[in-house]
């Protein structure tokens, strides 16, 4: 309605104007009224100003409203005046109305900005921002305290502090996951992103300190591996040092002396001499083989890194145990879900991560009706590289899924217990995960994820 007066009071001066103008030209041409013309003259050019500042009020306010919005200046009031008509009473009533919404959003804004602000300052994980050169965009107090640099403006100031922290940061690709010590008593676990802000790439990165929970686990691993090493041990000395007794005391009681060279004993006697003497040499056996698998467990060579093609790989180990799997009625097929899947790893020991799993579900597949392995490759949710050995068999029973990966942990009984946990070292040397997930009586499925 307030435009609409506002057009009114324009198309009224306009036609004033012209009433004007006609009125100019018919006392100069009809009536030769010279002087009377030249007073219509100077009203007509009044009116011609008077329509000027008219409808430049309402320009100049508009530039002074959009201007205001422009530098997010809220703090302009317009006059709510109506000497120019009710119109723009009107105008001025909306354009502070306008400006009074876009401050209470700005002030909402404000309070969520700041609300943000405190809980990334509070927050126990440490974040950092920053662009392309290295300069820091945002820094909050957790991460000032793991990196003890709470004044920094570019990551290059941490050369002076730890050379590796700062090249692990600048190399970190989105989505990458790495672990660094800073001293003995932090531990940092690190994961990156990337966002783009006003044009700008901005690397996000997270810290979070570890070193209780690795020390938790690097004790409890202990504790497990004292457990198993002690089983294994005890049960090799105990029946060496029972027999080795026992053998003695036989040889004292019926071992008789004939002359200073010559000794005779019974053939019951010799038979329980030889009977012992056998089982110490299979349990030293049994011994000498534990240790040779805990050697094997702590001396896995570095892994020669190169390009390696999932399909290359696949007809390898295809290659290598079709035929016996064949033999034994067991079905195995390779599928890739992905075309031209690579991963970069080393090649020998692939194949023996590969080997060592499928072979433990041949074993899992004894006396299961139809069965099948199947190895798979795809691309994960992540745009990892996952490789999946999946059987048919009986599967693993919950209370047993958190312990395979324990070095000489096995429910077979002649098992050694070291090809998982073999297994999943050789993955964390590539920077890969070796996982499982197994359905009782349905299948299990081992994952390397690269």
């Amino acid at each position: 309605m307030g435009f609409k007066s506002f057009h009114i009071g324009v198309l009224l001066r306009l036609a004033i104007i012209c009433a004007t103008i006609v009125l100019v030209v018919f006392l100069l041409i009809a009536q030769n009224q010279y002087l009377a013309a030249a007073i219509m003259t100077v009203v007509l050019s009044m009116e011609i100003i008077e329509l000027f500042r008219f409808t430049s009020i309402i320009n100049r306010k508009l530039t002074h409203f959009l201007e205001s919005i422009r530098y997010s200046d809220f703090s302009t009031s317009f006059t709510h005046d109506n000497k120019l008509g009710k119109s723009f009473k009107e105008l001025n009533t909306s354009f502070n109305n306008v400006v009074e919404a876009f401050r209470k959003e700005r002030g909402e804004k404000e309070e969520h900005l700041n609300y943000l602000n405190t809980v990334v300052q509070h927050v126990t994980t440490g974040l950092m921002s920053f662009d392309v050169d290295g300069n820091i965009g945002l820094m909050n107090s957790s991460a000032k305290r793991f990196l003890s640099a709470p004044h920094i403006k570019n990551i290059r100031e941490l050369l002076e502090q730890n050379v590796t922290l700062y090249k692990r940061l600048r190399d970190m690709k989105p989505g990458e996951k790495a672990l660094i010590r800073v001293d003995t008593d932090m531990n940092l676990a690190i994961h990156a992103t990337e966002l783009k802000m006003k044009g700008r790439i901005m690397k996000l990165v997270a810290f979070q300190n570890i070193h209780t929970e690795l020390v938790s686990k690097e004790v409890e691993a202990w504790q497990n591996l004292t457990k198993v090493l002690r089983h294994e041990i005890m049960n090799s000395i105990t029946p060496i040092a029972s027999l080795t007794g026992t053998l003695n005391s036989i040889l004292a009681e019926d071992l008789r002396q004939i002359d200073n060279d010559t000794y005779i004993m019974e053939s019951d006697t010799l038979s329980d001499l030889q009977e012992g003497l056998q089982t110490i040499e299979n349990r030293s056996k049994g011994l000498v083989k534990f240790v040779d698998a805990y050697r094997d467990y702590t001396s896995i060579p570095q892994p020669k890194f190169t390009q390696i093609k999932i399909q290359v790989l696949f007809d390898r180990i295809s290659q290598l145990l079709r035929h016996e799997l064949n033999e034994l009625g067991i079905g195995f097929q390779t599928s890739i879900l992905n075309t031209n899947l690579e991963i970069t790893a080393d090649k020998e020991l692939m194949e023996m991560v590969l080997i060592n799993l499928i072979k433990n579900s041949r074993e899992a597949l004894h006396n299961v009706e139809n069965p099948k392995i199947e190895l798979i490759s795809r691309r994960g949710d992540d745009l990892r590289v996952l490789i999946e050995v999946k059987d048919n068999g009986p599967g693993i029973i919950p209370e047993a899924l958190e312990r395979i990966f324990i070095p000489f942990y096995t429910t077979k009984k002649t098992g050694s217990g070291i090809g998982l946990a073999l297994a999943r070292q050789i993955m964390q040397l590539h920077h890969g995960l070796l996982s499982v997930k197994s359905e009782p009586n349905v299948n299990t499925v081992f994952t390397l994820r690269f």
